[in-house]
Order: C-alpha cells, then sequence, then structure tokens
C-alpha cells in the first residue's frame, strides 16, 4: 500500500507540473500574438476614430537614434491632432540631441506642439525643448545647463606609479590627441578646446534664436547653470509653469484644439520587425489596458541599455559635480 501511494503521489505532482507549464505556455502564446495583432492592426481599427493629442516621452540620457526619428516621422503623418512631449533628461551627446531637435522641427512644422519638463531638461534636453514653441515646467523642474563638454581620464600618475608605459607611433603629433596615456599638450588642448568652442557657439546661437533673446538675455543663462522653473520664465528659457493640464489648455486657446481631446501616448520603440521581446511585452500590456506594468518593462529596458551606453565625442550633458 505505501507504494501505491507514493506512486499517487508522484503521479500528482506530476500533473501539477505539467498543467502548471502548459498554462504558463499558453500565456506566453497568447501574450505574443496580441503583442503581434497590436503592432500589425492599423491605428484607426484598433483605436477609435477621432482626434486625439499624442503624449510622447523623452526620458534619459540622449544619443543618435534611427528609430526615433522614424517614430517621429511617422507620428508627424498620424490622426494627431497636436503634440505633447514630456522631457525628463540631463542631455546626452550633441549630435544626439541636434538630430533628436531636428526631428522634434520636422514633427511640430505639422503638428502644434508644446513641451512639459517633468523634471529635467538640461544641456541637450533644453536643445531638444527648443524645439518647440512653448515651454512649460514645474516650480522646481531644472531647465539649462547651456554648455558643450569633452571630458577624459588621463591614467598618466597612475601608470608612472605602476611603471608602466604606453608607447604609440603616430602620423602627426595631434592624432588620437588628447588620449588619457600621455599629458595632454597645449597643442592638443586647443585644438580641443576650438572644437568644444564651436560646438557652445551654436549651442548659444540655437538659444537666442528661438527663445527670442539678446546678447545681453544670452549672457545671463548661458554659463552652464541650471535654473528652476521658476527662474526660468524671467529669463525666456520658458514660457510658463504649470503640467499636462497646462499644456491642454494652451492648444485649445492658442491653436484651438479642445481641452476635451483625449490625449493617448504615442511610443517611441521601435516597430515589430525591430522588436525585442521587452518591447512586444510593454506594447500587449499596454493594449488590453495594463500600463503600469508596461511603464516597468519599458523603464527596465531603458536601464538595461543605459548600462550599455558608450557616449563618445562632445557632450551637451548636464551633471551636479561640475559644469560644462
Amino acid at each position: 500500500m505505501s507504494l501505491d501511494a507514493d506512486a499517487i503521489v508522484d503521479r500528482r505532482r506530476m500533473r501539477r507540473k505539467l498543467t502548471f507549464w502548459r498554462v504558463t505556455a499558453v500565456v506566453i502564446a497568447g501574450v505574443a500574438v496580441a503583442g503581434a495583432a497590436f503592432l500589425l492592426t492599423p491605428r484607426n481599427r484598433l483605436f477609435p476614430a477621432g482626434d486625439y493629442i499624442a503624449r510622447i516621452k523623452i526620458q534619459g540620457l540622449i544619443r543618435d537614434n534611427r528609430d526615433r526619428v522614424e517614430a517621429l516621422d511617422r507620428l508627424s503623418r498620424s490622426r494627431a491632432r497636436a503634440v505633447i512631449l514630456h522631457i525628463d533628461s540631463p542631455g546626452g551627446t550633441t549630435t544626439g540631441s541636434q538630430e533628436l531637435f531636428e526631428s522634434l522641427r520636422a514633427l511640430q512644422a505639422k503638428k502644434p506642439m508644446v513641451v512639459v519638463v517633468d523634471g529635467l531638461a538640461a544641456s541637450g534636453a533644453y536643445i531638444a525643448a527648443l524645439s518647440s514653441d512653448h515651454i512649460i515646467a514645474h516650480d522646481t523642474s531644472l531647465v539649462g545647463s547651456i554648455g558643450v563638454l569633452f571630458q577624459f581620464p588621463n591614467f598618466t600618475g597612475a601608470l608612472k606609479t605602476l611603471g608602466v608605459q604606453v608607447e604609440s607611433i603616430k602620423s602627426s603629433p595631434l592624432k588620437a590627441a588628447p588620449n588619457g596615456f600621455e599629458p595632454t599638450s597645449p597643442e592638443a588642448r586647443a585644438a580641443v578646446e576650438a572644437i568644444v568652442l564651436d560646438s557652445y557657439a551654436w549651442f548659444k546661437n540655437l538659444v537666442k534664436d528661438r527663445r527670442h533673446m539678446d546678447d545681453a538675455q544670452l549672457g545671463a543663462v548661458s554659463d552652464g547653470r541650471v535654473f528652476t522653473g521658476r527662474q526660468g520664465v524671467p529669463l525666456k528659457l520658458i514660457d510658463g509653469l504649470g503640467n499636462e493640464k497646462t499644456a491642454r489648455d494652451w492648444l485649445a486657446s492658442e491653436k484651438h484644439i479642445p481641452s476635451t481631446t483625449p490625449v493617448r501616448d504615442y511610443s517611441l520603440q521601435p516597430r515589430f520587425s525591430e522588436l525585442s521581446f521587452l518591447h512586444m511585452a510593454a506594447w500587449t500590456f499596454q493594449a488590453v489596458g495594463l500600463s503600469d506594468f508596461a511603464q516597468r518593462i519599458e523603464e527596465w529596458g531603458a536601464v538595461r541599455a543605459v548600462e550599455r551606453l558608450n557616449l563618445d565625442g562632445l557632450l551637451a550633458l548636464w551633471h551636479p559635480s561640475g559644469s560644462n
């Protein structure tokens, strides 16, 4: 009897395991099918017809991103009446920030757009904010940090202590200079400084043109500092204080888009052919109304991307430990 009882217990345990894995497989398959259907179904069939305002977000470090450029181009050809751009970013590379600015300007040429600074729009992220004709921030949001940074470590002291000498054969004295393995020559420093100042001049001219500042007003905000939203209004860095409701009210009064127009999230993630499992899962949860799960998945994916990020070249990036 004892052997029979053990056999029965084992069979029941095995049956429960099989049931668990079968259910898991069905759930995964259902998620995959729902995600594919969501992405492949035309938007006008997936969502009810009618006007809407697209909500897009720029968060984290900014660098060049072809998928984002294409997503913004698709948005410019969508049924959206207007765009609300939420920004919370310390900036990134100068080329990535310029690419984002130009893509947003192309979008703003076709759709009224207003920027809402959630927490931070500094340096390269402020470049992105300049794409809009109207910028709103919270009282304690941080904006500005108008400047460019070229930063590199120098290991010469440590290498000397360790008794290590790095040798190189160059075609010319300024090739691969500065490199961090030898003292930076005055000529190399001057060459890099010229690049930084040229990019800085481009940044300042962009601010002056987009925010309609004179030289005195530009000089007051272009020393690399960040300012709060409250400070930013009289300095002309932003146009007003508020939140998304404020942005909707502005679209209603200035662009004649009713404040009752629904606002829908528009993802700047890759399309189906370039999707990872994380993107599929996030969009599937969003499609069935589980937005919190979708946001957590996308944030986790963003964290992994930042961990792999290697920022090369000039930076338009703000960090509290130093000025840029």
